[in-house]
Formats: structure tokens, sequence, C-alpha cells
């Protein structure tokens, strides 16, 4: 029952908590991609810590221990041993893994078929009103506004506006492209939509509300990261100031919004880089995210095994 208090307190916790440590400093913004992971650890910690502890509440530590001997040993246990499982327990434990997982995939359901008929049908708009440009790799749309954003999916494409080509010199075309081609390369919607789906199966967790905005604008800076490798910073500046006020479908991944000319400031000035001994101590704090609760939660059957096994296991 400790183990459960413990799981079920850090699961409460860390949904308040969490979101207020995790965007202290400006490590974020230097390591974008680590951040990202870590977010995503941290939502995995807190669910899997809400999970395991129902978990754990319901199955005795002896069980477990039995099943760590032997599988067998195990299915005994729950049929005559004392310290078994009881029926109320077994429910119990069904009930909320059923309940969690079921949310869960109803809403992955919801978010990811939306997403992929509005692409399609998007794309079959594409079709009849854009130009597939070979010498840009992207489809050109006849538009006044410019705009430029990719259409993910299986066969991803990126747009970008006659507007937006008549306003931006060919530098500064190839530097947004690159940030497009990024996004469908990394398959970064998917990364999105990974945030969308938690925020949605469970809209009052503060944890999976702040992930999701955390997340959509990191993944933007981690496309501006890989476009600078072979553009200069300046270019993809420009080109963000020149397209900020783009509006692009809700369903793609554009290289402007709300967070463009904080992605200015940082091309023209980018902070350092994280040191290795950081970027060390930043894996291992995913790792911690990760393992953490599974951890916690077998402690006890493992010490169980240990208790009730460990003499078969000695020399006689």
């Amino acid at each position: 029952m400790i183990v459960a208090v413990v799981l079920g307190l850090y699961a409460l916790s860390g949904a308040v908590a969490l979101p207020r440590l995790l965007v202290r400093g400006d490590w974020a913004e230097r390591a974008p991609r680590l951040a990202i992971a870590m977010w995503h650890a941290a939502c995995a910690s807190v669910l899997t810590s809400a999970v395991l502890a129902v978990l754990a509440a319901a199955i005795p530590a002896s069980v477990v221990g039995h099943g760590i001997a032997d599988l067998l040993e195990a299915c005994a246990a729950l049929l005559s041993d004392g310290a078994a499982v009881t029926p109320t327990g077994l429910v119990i434990a069904a009930a909320s893994g059923g309940l969690v997982g079921g949310r869960l995939a109803y809403c992955a359901a919801v978010v990811l078929l939306k997403a992929k008929r509005e692409r399609r049908e998007h794309a079959e708009m594409l079709c009849l009103l854009g130009k597939h440009d070979s010498a840009l790799g992207a489809v050109v749309l006849d538009h006044i506004e410019p705009i430029a954003y990719c259409l993910p999916g299986g066969k991803g494409k990126m747009v970008i506006t006659t507007g937006a080509l008549r306003s931006l010199p060919p530098e500064e075309v190839a530097a947004v492209l690159a940030h497009e081609q990024a996004h469908l390369q990394g398959r970064h919607h998917l990364v999105v939509a990974a945030g969308e789906i938690l925020s949605r199966a469970f809209p009052y967790v503060p944890l999976f509300r702040r992930a999701r905005s955390e997340t959509a604008r990191l993944i933007e800076l981690q496309a501006d990261d890989v476009a600078a490798r072979r553009h200069a910073r300046i270019h993809i500046a420009s080109a963000l100031v020149r397209l900020a006020t783009g509006r692009v479908p809700a369903f793609s991944m554009g290289m402007g919004g709300e967070n463009a000319l904080t992605r200015v400031r940082r091309m023209l000035g980018p902070e350092t880089p994280l040191n290795r001994h950081e970027r060390l101590a930043t894996v291992a704090a995913v790792g911690l995210l990760l393992a953490g609760p599974a951890a916690v939660a077998l402690t006890p059957g493992v010490s169980a095994f240990l208790a009730h096994h460990c003499h078969e296991l000695l020399p006689r």
C-alpha cells in the first residue's frame, strides 16, 4: 500500500509541478530535441504512475514475487495463497487499465483519423489548384498571401504560395523549404499528435496541456536547427519575418506562426548548445522519468521474490 501511495502522490504532484520545472531556464531552446523527449517522458511517467498506483493497491506484493519466480506459481497463488489478489482487486486493476487504455485509444482514433481525412481532402484540393514545381520539390499554390507549409502523411508534400515566391529571394525560399522538409523527414506531425491525444484524453491535467503547446513550439525550433545546418541563419530569420503572419491549415505544419518572432531572435542570437555533461544529465533524467515508476512498483514484488525464493537458489 505504501508503494501505491507513493506512486499516486507522485502522479498528482508531477502533473502540477513538472510543467513549472521543465520551463525553467533556456535549456529547451538550446536542445529542442532533448526537450521534446523530456516532455514526452514526463507525460509517460505521470500516466504510468497513476495506473501503477491502482495496480499496486489491488495486487499484493507477494503475488508479484511469486510471478517473478514462476508464472505457474503465480497462477497457483491467485487461487490458493491467502495473500492473493481478491476478485475485487482484480476487477479494480482490470477496470483502471481498461479505462485508461480505452480512453487513449478512442482519442488517438479521433485525432489521427480526423487529421488523415482533412489532409486527404486538402491534398485533393492541391491536385486541382496547385502545380508541382520539380525544381523546388514543392507544390506552388496561386495565392497572394505569403505562406509556406508542409502536408504530412504517407506522401508528404511541401506547399508554397506564389505570394511567398514573390516576396522571398531564392536563398530564403530554399531555407523555408529545408525547414518544411525537416518536418516531413522527422515525421514531426506524429510527435505533435501524441501531445494532442494526451491533452484530449485528459484535458484537466496541467502537464498534458502544457506538453501539447511546448511540443508544438519545440518542433518548430528543431526544424529551424535542421534547416540551419545547410542554410544561413540570417536567411531563415528573414524568411520567418516575412511569413510570420501567414495562416496555414490547422492540420499542417507551417513556417510562420505565433512563435515566429521568438524564433527570429533565436536564429540571430543562437544560444550555446548543451555541453556533454548537460546532455548526459538530461538523458539520465529522461531515463529516470521513464523507468522510475516501474522500478518503484516492482520493488515490493522483487523483495517478496527474494524473501520467498532466494533460499532455493543457494547451494544445499
